[in-house]
């Protein structure tokens, strides 16, 4: 099983460093526009986040016709509160998460919260 981590200061001047790595996964794994996308809109959502300091980690595991995630830390009281509303506008982080994953948690563990997802991928067709 292929898998990147990422981990860099958490600092929007990195957060483009994470969207190559995106970028360049789905030219390897010739993904749809769709699914690449998807993870740069979840990427954009969660990454900006400034209710924690220190290092922000992505984490990419390919598994099969899926690839499975996890963003973080970030404070988990805010980001269970965004998670769990079901009404508010209707394009927060819940609406976002919810639109470009199949699948997503919330992971706590020595008081931080991960956000773990799974995105089903659709390879591009190759011509020839």
């Amino acid at each position: 099983m292929d898998e990147i981590v990422l981990t860099m200061p958490r600092n929007r001047r990195f957060f483009d460093v994470a969207h190559l790595v995106v970028g360049g996964l789905a030219i390897r794994l010739n993904l749809t526009v769709d699914n690449l996308a998807d993870l740069q809109l979840a990427l954009a959502g969660l990454l900006p986040r400034e209710d924690t300091d220190g290092d922000v980690t992505v984490v990419l595991r390919l598994d099969g016709d899926a690839i499975d995630g996890r963003i973080g830390p970030f404070a988990p009281g805010p980001l269970r509160r965004e998670l769990e509303r079901d009404g508010g506008d209707g394009y927060g982080t819940h609406h976002v998460l919810e639109t470009v994953f199949d699948s997503y948690r919330l992971d706590e563990e020595d008081g931080s919260a991960w956000v773990a997802f799974r995105m089903a991928i659709t390879p591009t067709p190759r011509s020839g």
